[in-house]
């Protein structure tokens, strides 16, 4: 068995480590979402903390880890006798980013539940993590309707498990721990809520700091024992404060002015419905008990605000989580009665706010909290959000202009039927949605069709001797429904960025559409992809990604300018289709071109263009052509475009939702028919 990282031995790291630590004292706090990028303790700090969790009394052999002292009624172990539980370390538990909906929360054995009446249950990973950990890496890769059971079976403290009317049911009461690098895609905000507090990590740029992280993760790696001994007392102390820390939270106080500022926060703050004020209530208490006290102070609020508000503020897949302290500040003032005015000295041995003191590395380990959240806002040119300085800069190139008001955009499909990941774009065959047919199970049986095992066991039920009024099934009989759905796909944007575009001020109606396209492609659970062309070739300005808000940034600071490569630019795109392919082959793409359609660079570029289309086209991509011509004089260039791709050719007014209704239904469907 290996030995884990000493939760006490992560350099700085405050406001994860508090968040956590909450957690653990109040599991009703509702979990903790960590974002931040890699490499930065994120995994390291949740898998450390279960060593702090203490030790629960469980009934002996239940499989779903029944307190004896007041055990599940409907516990499907059950019904337990009374009587004295056996100790056992509360469970940290991982949640695979492709775990199937079974493993989450269990599966029925249906055969034994039609032919003999028996309710076999299988528990899944929710009633594993039942009074202990769940911890979700990468929670933001993890398909929706697995998110949605999870944050479901959080909230309501138990896990259902419905299968062709058979019913079971159990306690799933776990800290929800969620980790994700907002890089590779966001979280939908509505499941963002579901979290109780967020925090933002960031590697720290402080040389001290990060030698000190060197040099502790190189002594564990070492000797693992060994450097878990050297913070054995430390670890024991802060798991003798979690417990007392449980133990004073009945008693503590939240008075009329903490409520009323936690009411008065949330308000100024505009956050949707009131379960931000429910958390921050329930993390202000948390916190008083961690520092020693039975009195909510307000700067319990304040750090309640600053943990459970961030994610809340998001309206959009482009806003980023955030909270204006100052106006937090003033908020708190304004709101504070009499009795808050002197909020006295700062209680216990962490600080204002129960904050755990700081260790001997110097600093946060994520290099604090002004430091992550300024980057990569302002210029640009980060990693992040700036965009590499396309080919052929020089003469000519104009300022990127910014995009206009995004506007909801009319579903563009990818025509046919796919297997694609589960999402919200194309017609594709899933585990979830209408069933459309039958067939025999490849591998365990997951989703039943009743009737269809049925007819198969019907005509055999004489030669297998039945008597009774029961059905004699065999494995053979079982059929697994088919059912049909909707998928993602990959949307792969190809910008016209060159001199043409930015005349008469088109550009910035254009990344309006583009933006509004990638709004879309966000709420589909789509990946993005953005090729651009202008001077004298193209570029992969942004490879395939699940985060839309990377393609918008990279769009945004997009300049414009010089002549028209758009044959380099559909070969760049057919590059990345090629790769993609090899990568997800079960993913289908779907290519947006955006451009007037004009060629200019190179001896006859308008038929290379068209060469370069009709290779695309060969291959089966769906397209689109966004057209973006104007004035009075229209050559039509885009419509030929389009033709030779095998799509169709749409004005930016026509992507609008409210335009003519069905004018885009499928993009290929006129050819395919043809």
């Amino acid at each position: 068995m290996t030995t884990p990282y000493p939760f006490t031995a992560v350099v700085g790291q405050d406001d994860l480590r508090l968040a956590l630590l909450l957690n653990a004292v109040s599991p009703r706090v509702g979990g903790v979402l960590v974002r931040g990028e890699k490499g930065t303790a994120k995994s390291t700090a949740v898998r450390a903390l279960s060593a702090l969790l203490p030790k629960i009394a469980v009934v002996p052999g239940c499989r779903f880890s029944c307190d004896p002292s007041a055990p599940d009624p409907a516990c499907p172990d059950g019904p337990h006798e009374p009587g004295p539980g056996v100790e056992r370390p509360a469970r940290m538990v991982e949640l695979p980013v492709g775990a199937s909906e079974d493993r989450l929360v269990g599966a029925l054995d249906i055969e034994r539940a039609l032919s003999e009446g028996v309710k076999a249950f299988e528990p899944g990973l929710l009633a594993e993590a039942h009074r202990g950990i769940l911890y979700v890496d990468e929670v933001n890769l993890l398909h929706d309707h697995l998110v949605d059971l999870l944050l479901d079976a959080a909230a309501m403290g138990a896990s259902y498990v419905e299968r062709e009317g058979v019913s079971v049911r159990h306690a799933a009461r776990f800290l929800l721990v969620g980790t994700m690098n907002p890089e590779e895609g966001e979280l939908r905000p509505q499941l963002l809520d579901r979290f109780g507090l967020t925090v933002e990590v960031a590697a720290s740029r402080d040389p001290e700091i990060r030698a000190e992280v060197v040099r502790r993760r190189l002594a564990h790696e070492d000797d693992p024992v060994a450097f878990a001994a050297r913070w054995a007392g430390e670890e024991a102390a802060v798991r003798q404060r979690i417990v007392a820390a449980r133990q004073l939270l009945p008693r503590v106080r939240l008075g009329d002015g903490a409520l009323r500022q936690i009411a008065a926060t949330c308000a100024a703050f505009e956050v949707d419905g009131m379960r931000a004020d429910i958390v921050m209530a329930r993390t202000a208490t948390a916190l008083a008990a961690w520092a020693g006290r039975t009195e909510v102070r307000a700067e319990d609020v304040r750090q309640a605000a600053l943990l459970a508000l961030p994610h809340r503020r998001r309206r959009s897949p482009f806003d980023a989580p955030g909270l204006d302290e100052d106006k937090l500040d003033e908020t708190l003032r304004e709101s504070a009665g009499p009795e808050d005015d002197d909020p006295g000295p700062d209680g216990g041995p962490g600080g204002g706010g129960g904050r755990p003191a700081p260790d001997d590395g110097g600093g946060p380990q994520g290099g604090g909290n002004s430091e992550s959240s300024e980057n990569g806002e302002g210029g640009g040119t980060d990693g992040k959000g700036g965009a590499p300085q396309p080919s052929g800069a020089g003469a000519g190139e104009r300022a990127a202009v910014r995009p206009s008001e995004p506007f909801r955009a009319r579903v563009l499909r990818v025509p046919g039927i796919g297997e694609g990941a589960a999402g919200r774009r194309s017609r594709a065959r899933t585990e979830h949605g209408r069933t459309i047919g039958a067939r025999r199970p490849r591998g365990a049986l997951t989703k039943l069709h009743l009737a269809a095992t049925v007819r198969a066991a019907a005509p055999h039920q004489r030669a297998r001797g039945r008597s009774g009024p029961g059905l004699l099934l065999r494995r053979d009989d079982l059929r697994q429904a088919v059912r049909e759905g909707h998928e993602s796909n990959l949307v792969l944007f190809v910008v016209d960025a060159s001199g043409s575009m930015a005349a008469r001020q088109r550009m910035g109606a254009v990344k309006g559409a583009v933006l509004s396209l990638l709004l879309d492609a966000y709420q589909r659970r789509d990946k993005v992809g953005l090729v651009t062309f202008r001077g004298a070739g193209a570029e992969v300005a942004l490879p395939p990604t699940s985060s839309v808000d990377a393609a918008a940034a990279r769009l945004e600071a997009l300049p414009t300018g010089g002549r028209t490569p758009l044959a380099a630019g559909l070969l760049k795109a057919h590059d990345v289709l090629r790769v993609e392919r090899l990568r997800d082959p079960a993913r289908r793409a779907l290519l947006v071109v955006v451009t007037d359609g004009r060629a200019t660079g190179g001896p006859d570029p308008v038929a290379l263009a068209g060469r370069a289309a009709r290779l695309l086209a060969a291959e089966g991509v769906a397209s689109v052509v966004v057209d973006c011509e104007s004035g009075p004089v229209r050559l039509g260039l885009a419509g030929r475009l389009a033709q030779d791709l095998g799509g169709v050719a749409v004005t930016p007014d026509e992507l609008r939702a409210d335009a003519i209704a069905g004018l885009v239904r499928e993009v290929r469907g006129d050819r395919r028919a043809a």
